[in-house]
């Protein structure tokens, strides 16, 4: 009652002095203002009165199916009586009932909830702030209220400038340098020759879409007491929907819920449970029945879908602009460095292509493979015990010219290619990150003192200490038990390491058993084919164990970085993110580096042959070597996993929201769907992942570790690569848009942990290529051959003439009767010249078996092993070198930037200093009107 009675006696006297402010030239602005404040006080007295007297805010009697119950201020209100509300606002579900108000932020709770009485301080406490506040019960399910809150301009001006949110005041003045009368010719004569050139396709038609064109002009914190000098058209827009989401967020982590130090933010009530989820409104449908060409955007929910998340426009730059004005700096710059690597990996992408080009092109004139094919006198000896059976080398003559289209003359070049590749990449980026920070206001931003972990105060919250920075006592955590702590989670590292390798081992043991089962398998497919059949499943297996083991590993990761007890999101993120990415570059690689490096290595020779647990024979590799493993490895699991990940961003969300929308569309049928308010639409979508950013960026970087890492033994990985990021820029801008709640906009200035994460793989891959080159690969004993054994030995030269015999020469002498017992095959070799086998080959480079040490190294093995110690140090050094000498050469900060910097400040300051000598002249002339001049003023 006593509510109503003031705001009925509020009500005459709002109409009172706005039908009399007109009749008097008397500024009645401050006392309006005052009036207003005094009315808010007296609805907060009013409300802490209902919340005293009332059991309950979220009763049903406040509440009606599908309809709004208005809590907002009414003095707010009243200021929109007599202006004309567009329908349109009334019926989109993005505004208040009264079509005035935008909503900027919702809340959702079920009634059913016991944490009644937090939410009921934390609302009141929300309308103490100046925010306004409609609920309204679900259509499809009464137990589910939404909560939505506006901010009214005077609240979001008071926090703009209390978080240095920085808005237009100028437009830029450009200027162009003096140029010669030379440079000004060739321009005109290369502007002349683009005009006989199609216009860039990949380019957005800006005429078209005019909304992508961003507003050109120099920014300033914003300040309400120089709020004369912003550009502001019109308070409603001047704040977008994003930076108004971000204030509201920023208003919602500060007020409290509860008496108490730390009952305070928005994030305490979700992890406890009191609200079911927190996220601001997407703009609209992103879909319409016009066209936007001929209609234009319908809100820039529907212009993002149509320019950045539609198939049709795979081929287009990204609307990177747009994508920061409608989901913030942090993801804005997530899909500005998968933009930027995908079109690094062009020329990546190309290189890799041209070498296997190469290797086909140079097939026939290939002599080793030519030797290979016409070796059908030399007979191989068997790769495994008992039921492999002995082997034309001729039989490997496929194995031998597909391994050449990997393994030719230009796979060093390609190699050092990558590694310098890598560097560029990281140099550029940094280049084109400062633009960005620059062009996005990036560049004086520092990240707030951000909040402690609600999980850390609980736990250290009777030990407190003065911070530094804010001056106020907050929980502390003692070196010893942080220490502690950090050694026990170490140890679960090394544990789940440990696990990794032991699945390793598993599929060693799986490989060495398969390979003499499917020796003698029925099928001749497979019994001729037992090594490929081998290598095959084993990968195939190795990729199940690995997204097996992923799931272990977020768990067990998850589990780690609690028990560290990071005192910041951020420091708790850095150390879950840094856990994550080395298990699973373990988990994917271990296998891959057990082939490259280890395979074969350590069999020993026939007749003594290394066991496992002296029993199994280890694996040995085909006669035309190693390098197919690795290859069918890499392409293996590179596809299966990109096509994995592509089917769990995508496919997984749009199963959960069409079973949704099934659901629905049953009970309610079609035409009532169509009709829900925003907000139910977007509380149907799927919300952003937990660990926000983490998988995508994750993905990303283990893709960018296969590009890189082996890709001297795989040169289409980046063309694959390549292709996958095509694909992933539009899934993940389809998802973004059409199958996510629109995550809160968030600033950052980089993309954090990642740049060192990938410069450390970039580090590590000039080491793997080195050692793939010269172990894995036979490009150091072909070399060592052609200069100091084959036909041109001391001639300075290593054609393919040169290498005549190199077959012959890489392959030792084993006497049949020296087999062990177990080792013994079944057959004895008289399919190939009638009468059993006196002597098999093998690779390796050892003595006959007459000689006077039987088996050892030959001279020839130590040349080799020279040989490739040496490759290793001089392509690393000279790698590194390279590496670090365009790390120098390339700055950070390119030049013209630099100049538009300070160019900028030196205007800023000017504009500032006229913008004061402005307001200083006519407080002077006021001065002068009343009366009041004082001698020896200024200016």
């Amino acid at each position: 009652e006593g509510r109503e009675d003031f705001q009925g006696n509020w009500l005459e006297t709002q109409i009172w002095i706005k039908t009399d402010i007109q009749k008097t030239d008397v500024d009645f602005s401050e006392i309006l203002n005052a009036i207003q404040e005094i009315a808010k006080d007296v609805n907060i007295f009013f409300d802490e009165l209902e919340g005293v007297n009332s059991p309950s805010k979220d009763d049903d009697s406040l509440l009606h199916h599908g309809n709004l119950t208005s809590t907002s201020d009414d003095a707010s209100r009243l200021e929109v009586v007599g202006e004309e509300v567009p329908d349109k606002n009334k019926t989109n579900g993005l505004y208040f009932r009264d079509g005035k108000c935008r909503i900027d932020y919702i809340l959702v709770y079920r009634k059913s909830n016991p944490q009644t009485e937090k939410r009921e301080v934390f609302e009141r406490n929300i309308r103490a702030e100046g925010l306004q506040m409609e609920k309204e019960s679900s259509l499809t399910n009464s137990d589910i209220i939404f909560v939505k809150l506006h901010a009214p301009w005077e609240v979001l001006g008071k926090y703009a400038e209390l978080m240095n949110v920085r808005m237009p005041f100028r437009r830029k003045i450009y200027y162009l340098h003096r140029r010669y009368k030379f440079m000004n010719r060739i321009e005109k004569q290369i502007s002349r020759f683009r005009g006989w050139l199609p216009r860039k396709p990949m380019k957005l038609d800006k005429e078209t879409l005019p909304d992508l064109e961003e507003n050109d002009c120099y920014t300033a914190p914003f300040s309400q007491q120089r709020i004369h000098h912003f550009i502001i058209h019109n308070k409603d827009t001047f704040f977008n929907n994003a930076t108004r989401s971000r204030i509201v967020h920023h208003i919602l982590q500060r007020v409290k819920y509860e008496e108490g130090k730390n009952k305070i933010g928005l994030n305490r009530l979700l992890s406890n449970g009191s609200y079911e989820a927190a996220f601001p409104l997407h703009e609209g449908s992103y879909r319409s029945k016009n066209s936007i060409r001929t209609h234009g955007a319908e809100n820039h929910r529907h212009l993002l879908y149509e320019c950045w998340a539609s198939w049709g426009v795979w081929y287009k730059y990204q609307p990177l602009d747009l994508v920061r004005r409608y989901f913030g700096e942090k993801i804005g710059l997530y899909f500005a460095w998968l933009g930027w690597y995908t079109g690094m990996l062009f020329p990546a992408a190309f290189i890799g292509l041209f070498v296997f080009l190469y290797g086909v092109t140079t097939l026939n004139h290939c002599q080793v493979s030519k030797e290979v094919c016409q070796a059908t006198d030399i007979i191989m000896c068997p790769i495994c015990d008992k039921y492999c059976p002995f082997m034309r080398l001729s039989d490997s003559c496929v194995y031998a010219k597909v391994t050449h289209l990997f393994d030719n003359g230009a796979t060093v070049f390609f190699a050092v290619f990558m590694a310098v590749w890598a560097t560029v990449f990281l140099e550029f980026w940094k280049r084109r990150r400062a633009v960005i920070a620059y062009d996005w206001d990036l560049i004086d931003w520092e990240e707030e003192e951000e909040e402690i972990r609600p999980q850390f105060e609980a736990k250290y919250s009777k030990k407190e200490r003065m911070n530094p920075i804010s001056g106020k006592p907050e929980p502390y955590q003692a070196f010893a038990d942080k220490c502690s702590r950090l050694i026990v989670s170490a140890s679960g590292i090394f544990f789940m390491i440990c696990v990794v390798i032991a699945a390793v081992f598993g599929i060693v043991i799986y490989r060495v058993v398969t390979v003499s089962t499917f020796a003698a398998f029925k099928w001749a497919l497979i019994r001729n084919n037992s090594q490929v059949a081998t290598t095959g499943t084993a990968v195939c297996i190795n990729f199940c164990i690995i997204m097996l083991l992923n799931v272990l590993y977020e768990k067990v990761a998850l589990f780690l970085t609690n028990l560290e007890q990071p005192r910041t999101e951020s420091e708790w993120e850095n150390s879950f993110t840094l856990k994550m990415f080395l298990f699973q570059f373990v988990n994917l690689n271990s296998s891959t580096f057990y082939i490259a490096f280890f395979l074969g290595r350590f069999t020993g020779h026939p007749g003594a042959y290394l066991r496992l647990i002296n029993r199994w024979r280890l694996e040995e590799c085909h006669p035309s070597g190693c390098l197919i493993d690795l290859c069918m490895q890499m392409g293996i699991i590179m596809v299966l996993k990109q096509t994995w990940n592509n089917f769990m961003e995508l496919g997984y969300p749009l199963i959960q929201n069409w079973w949704t929308r099934r659901k629905l569309r049953q009970e309610y049928g079609t035409q009532r769907k169509t009709s829900f308010p925003q907000w139910e639409k977007d509380y149907n979508l799927q919300p952003m992942n937990a660990y926000g950013l983490f998988d995508e960026y994750l993905e990303m970087i283990l893709q960018f570790g296969f590009t890189t890492i082996f890709v001297a033994a795989f040169p289409l990985a980046p063309l694959l690569a390549l292709l996958n990021n095509i694909i992933e820029i539009r899934l993940d801008a389809y998802k973004f848009v059409t199958q996510w709640r629109r995550p809160l906009a968030s600033r950052a200035k980089d993309i954090g942990i990642w740049y060192g994460i990938l410069e450390g793989i970039g580090i590590l891959s000039v080491i793997t290529n080195a050692f793939v080159i010269a172990v894995t690969s036979d490009f150091i004993p072909r070399l060592v051959y052609a200069y100091k054994y084959g036909p041109c030995a001391g001639q300075g030269e290593a054609g393919q003439k040169c290498m005549v015999g190199y077959v012959n020469a890489s392959l030792s002498v084993f006497l049949v009767s020296d087999f062990e017992n177990r080792s013994e095959p079944t057959s004895n070799g008289s399919e190939f010249s009638g009468s059993p086998l006196k002597y098999c080959r093998y690779r390796d480079y050892r003595d006959p078996p007459h000689s006077p040490v039987p088996y050892g190294y030959t001279l020839q093995f130590w040349h080799v092993l020279a040989a490739r110690l040496a490759f290793i140090i001089v392509f690393e050094h000279l790698v590194f070198c390279i590496k670090h000498l365009i790390s120098y050469l390339i700055p950070d900060l390119p030049k013209d930037l630099r100049d538009r910097m300070r160019r900028e400040k030196y205007l800023i300051q000017e504009m500032m200093y006229e913008a004061e000598l402005e307001r200083l002249q006519k407080e002077r002339k006021e001065r002068k009107k009343n009366g009041k001049s004082y001698h020896n003023e200024w200016p």
